[in-house]
């Protein structure tokens, strides 16, 4: 069973933030910048919130707000739901499938360490089945 430490070893620990006081479009040119679909909102060293392009559909362009004017901490998630290295991909895929989310953020003894998002659980939850099938083959080939 592969593991969110796994996930990050294989992808990177890079994550990208914005700050509470800065607007949506600043955020959205960030998410361009970098091809992610996610942004963590941080004050100081503290992990406070998050802003997804979903965030900014249902919560700016749907609602007639400005991006220029309108700042990150009156759209972003603040109940940021998160997992620990150690957790599975299965445990995860539950997680985001209930909670209707497509990232999550890690942390390990409270410290942020990486971000994950439902694509790249999917890539390795495929790669491990490919990986079950190839050994099955091998196996009944002799």
């Amino acid at each position: 069973m592969t593991t969110v430490q796994q996930i990050l070893d294989a992808k990177g620990h890079d994550v990208y933030f914005v700050r509470p006081d800065d607007t949506v479009l600043h955020a959205l040119q960030l998410m361009e910048r970098r091809n992610v679909g996610a942004v963590l909102v941080k004050a100081g060293e503290n992990l406070v919130g998050i802003f997804t392009e979903r965030h900014y559909a249902r919560k700016v362009f749907l609602k007639g707000r400005s991006s220029p004017k309108t700042r990150i901490h009156d759209v972003m998630e603040r109940n940021v739901t998160y997992v620990e290295p150690g957790q599975s991909t299965e445990a995860c895929m539950a997680l985001m499938t209930e909670k209707r989310i497509r990232h999550l953020p890690v942390l390990r003894d409270g410290r942020l360490v990486g971000l994950i998002s439902i694509g790249d659980l999917m890539k390795s939850i495929i790669a491990d089945r490919e990986f079950n099938i190839d050994q099955l083959v091998r196996y009944v080939q002799g």
